[in-house]
């Protein structure tokens, strides 16, 4: 049966408006929310504050001692005073070879020896060098690691690290022409 024009604009007219329940969203947020705090991964994640180079051309003098420069190459590791140059040099061991990083930290442990309050060192690389061995020269220019007993005890070196790039040498390259 067919209901009139009329009628119909009554029942209209007379209708509740839909409500909103949010009662079950809320339900469904709070157990999202547990299963997601219960299976977070809480991982400590270790943040290592860097001082890098500024642009500043102002010149300014340097005060009196060491500048301690620790110059990573293809083929070695070279530490190094700005001002007067090149203080040891440790050569890796073979072309794919690891660095000699037990030299460089026992030559380190010297330089802190005479230098004690020095606690700021430039770490300069070379183009194409693996982030990894960036990551294992600086570990050994900040810490020393050493067992006394069974504990392992850490001291500080030159922790204050920079970061820039190296000065191009003056050899030519291998199999490149001048």
């Amino acid at each position: 049966m067919r209901r009139s024009y009329a009628m119909r604009k009554l029942e209209r007219k007379h209708r509740r408006s839909a409500e909103l329940l949010l009662v079950p969203m809320i339900d469904i947020f709070t157990v999202l929310v547990t299963f997601l705090l219960m299976t977070a991964v809480f991982s400590r994640t270790v943040i290592l504050e860097l001082k890098l180079p500024t642009n500043n051309t102002s010149i300014v003098e340097p005060p009196p001692g060491l500048e301690l420069e620790v110059i990573v190459r293809q083929n070695l590791v070279q530490v190094a005073d700005r001002k007067t140059g090149p203080l040891a040099t440790f050569p890796r061991a073979g072309a794919d070879g690891p660095y000699d990083l037990k030299a460089l930290s026992e030559y380190l442990q010297v330089v802190k020896g005479k230098y004690p309050d020095k606690t700021e060192a430039t770490l300069l690389l070379e183009k194409d060098i693996p982030y990894e061995s960036l990551v294992q020269v600086m570990d050994t220019m900040r810490i020393l690691e050493q067992r006394q007993g069974l504990q392992l005890v850490q001291a500080e070196l030159f922790p204050d690290v920079s970061i820039g790039d190296a000065p191009e040498t003056d050899a030519p390259a291998a199999g490149g022409r001048k």
